[in-house]
């Protein structure tokens, strides 16, 4: 039975290589532009190396050195930076990191894999969108079928509302997307409770001795102050005494997230960059005064306990805020090895 091999682009600390892997396709190598993510992807992932490269001055030639494809199928699987597209980002001057997905179809039509993963935020597929049509043209024009769609990990068994732009694609037969598996109607939605009551408490600022990565951030006077007024178990900033009150705030209706407390028994919010920032979401712990930690926001994202992340604190919460969940790229996975072995029979 032939097997499936991947190259990982904007692979990150691992998130989407771990979850492939686990489906059991042989991820060969990440590739990425931020180097400080290479001590966390190799040691998690053995035998899959990584690659400091620019994909804009990336060939196919380099992507294919040391990927044996013969008697094997080739997914190329990439999530491109999420920022350029998100509802967030305010109209600015040219982003040019929205042009990233349009040469990772320039490596797929050189490259042609069988297998095609790409993955972003909800606001690639709105239109007008002239990089998701170019894309979806290079696809048609190399005989790709595919399935493109807005998903949430939280349905697929994620402990986290984020929803993502989907697309996968397949030259060796029809292509699908993986079912949902929680929600209405299925099993029950994963918890933050379920995510991450197991953890120690911690203190503002304070370090596990025992759990990896479970740490987080100092609080000053003020912010102390302020996540020891919110109320417990999912409290907003609403809730502060005027004296706490942001100045910013006091007009101003939209983000009411930040200050925000996680509550036990829903889904978490997205997790961004800033995941362990409580000035940044609604990334306050349940019930502890202090922010969530790095092991907490990698529970979130499914990563498992034994998954290490190397660098700061602030560099290791970016790496788990800007991942693919794991469990999600296990599933997306587990599709394109049911497809090639119906291909085979």
């Amino acid at each position: 039975m032939k097997q499936v091999v991947a190259a990982d682009f904007f692979c990150g600390a691992g998130g989407l290589t771990s979850g492939l892997r686990n489906a059991g396709i042989e991820v060969v190598k990440g590739i990425d532009v931020d180097p400080s993510v290479k001590e966390s992807y190799e040691k998690n992932n053995p035998g899959s190396i990584f690659l400091h490269y620019d994909i804009r001055k990336l060939s196919a030639d380099e992507v294919m050195e040391g990927i044996n494809r013969k008697g094997k199928f080739l997914l190329l699987a990439g999530c491109a930076p999420c920022q350029p597209f998100t509802h967030f980002k305010k109209k600015a001057k040219f982003d040019r990191r929205k042009s990233l997905m349009l040469h990772f179809a320039r490596l797929i039509e050189k490259i042609k894999p069988e297998l095609v993963l790409a993955e972003n935020v909800p606001g690639f597929m709105k239109n007008p969108n002239r990089y998701r049509k170019e894309f979806l043209r290079i696809l048609d024009k190399n005989g790709y079928e595919y399935v493109e769609s807005i998903i949430n990990a939280a349905d697929y068994g994620v402990p986290q509302r984020r929803e993502r732009y989907l697309i996968m694609a397949s030259r060796i037969g029809k292509v699908y997307l993986p079912q949902a598996t929680h929600g209405e109607g299925r099993k029950p939605y994963v918890t933050v409770r379920k995510a991450i009551a197991k953890y120690p408490p911690l203190l503002a600022g304070q370090k596990s001795k025992l759990v990896p990565n479970h740490s987080c951030p100092t609080l000053s006077p003020t912010n102390l102050q302020r996540i020891k007024s919110i109320p417990k178990n999912g409290g907003t900033r609403q809730s502060l005494p005027k004296k706490l009150k942001l100045r910013c705030h006091e007009d101003h209706r939209g983000h009411t997230d930040v200050y925000g407390r996680m509550s036990w028994d829903d889904l978490a919010p997205t997790l961004t960059c800033r995941c362990i920032s409580l000035s940044n979401g609604r990334f306050g712990h349940p019930t502890q005064n202090r922010a969530i930690s790095v092991r907490e926001a990698a529970a979130l994202q499914t990563f498992s306990d034994d998954y290490i992340f190397y660098g700061m604190q602030t560099k290791a919460a970016m790496h788990v805020g800007n991942a693919v969940p794991v469990l999600l790229g296990e599933k997306w996975g587990d599709v394109f090895v049911q497809i090639t072995k119906r291909w085979q029979k």
